[in-house]
């Protein structure tokens, strides 16, 4: 009798097409990761060469008055708008955020995800702050900044931190559900935030666009990063019972989804 003689379609297609899923998703986790780090690697190296220079003035002086650096384009409710967004992807903000989530996920039991949060946001900033250090950029000229800003300019801090917290919460949040909308809406909001934060660092003239390039393809490198870290953790010393995938058929404090 051959081996095919044991496959039952009913029982096991689901299965197999719920481990081609997992594969497919860490695929394209891998690939962002690699995508992400070539992309900064790329914007790195021509910032250290000076070669965005011109371009990063270009985008500044376009969204000023002409003439008048101090005076953005718009009406006033999008300055405040900005404003607004921008503080998405400060510190005291994502840290709020970080721990509300990282309390709500122990509440549930489920520590992988509490970690990655937790390792996924301590690690953004140990990492955007060294390489602020290491590159030491000025940031742009203070006649064309809306808001306060401090420390080096290279990498957006708010970018990379934003799209590190929003992009790992919304791949965390759309695990909660099987329905694909839910799943596409818990992602796009999360790149949604971190594209708004970014776009308001640019806007209020306390970061080259070059900077927030940076942050947001290391963010979503570093993001994706952690997030294949847990799930090859979980593949290896969590087997499902019923091999079905990483954390049974319900997909409890599993990764995979």
């Amino acid at each position: 009798m051959t081996p095919f003689s044991y496959f039952r379609p009913r029982r096991d297609l689901p299965r197999l097409l719920a481990a081609a899923r997992s594969e497919l998703g860490a695929v394209a986790a891998l690939m962002v990761v690699a995508g992400g780090l070539l992309a900064f690697l790329h914007v790195s190296e021509e910032v250290a060469e000076g070669d965005t220079g011109a371009f990063d003035l270009a985008v500044l002086k376009a969204l000023r008055l002409p003439g008048d650096p101090n005076s953005l384009i718009g009406p006033k409710w999008l300055h405040v708008a900005a404003t607004d967004i921008t503080a998405l992807g400060s510190i005291t903000v994502l840290g709020l955020i970080v721990l509300l989530a990282v309390v709500f996920l122990a509440s549930l039991r489920r520590w992988s995800e509490a970690l990655v949060v937790l390792a996924g946001a301590g690690g953004g900033v140990a990492i955007s702050q060294s390489l602020k250090q290491l590159f030491g950029r000025e940031r742009p000229d203070l006649a064309y900044r809306a808001v306060e800003a401090a420390n080096p300019s290279f990498p957006s801090g708010h970018a990379m931190l934003s799209a590190v917290v929003f992009l790992t919460l919304g791949a965390l949040a759309a695990r909660f559900s099987d329905r694909r909308r839910i799943k596409a809406l818990a992602l796009s909001s999360g790149v949604l935030l971190s594209v708004l934060v970014g776009l308001s660092r640019i806007y209020l003239g306390v970061h080259w666009t070059s900077d927030v390039l940076g942050g947001w393809s290391l963010g979503a490198a570093w993001a994706m990063a952690c997030w294949m870290a847990a799930w090859a953790w979980e593949r290896k010393f969590r087997p499902s019972p019923n091999g079905g995938g990483v954390g049974g058929a319900d997909g409890g404090g599993s990764f995979t989804g």
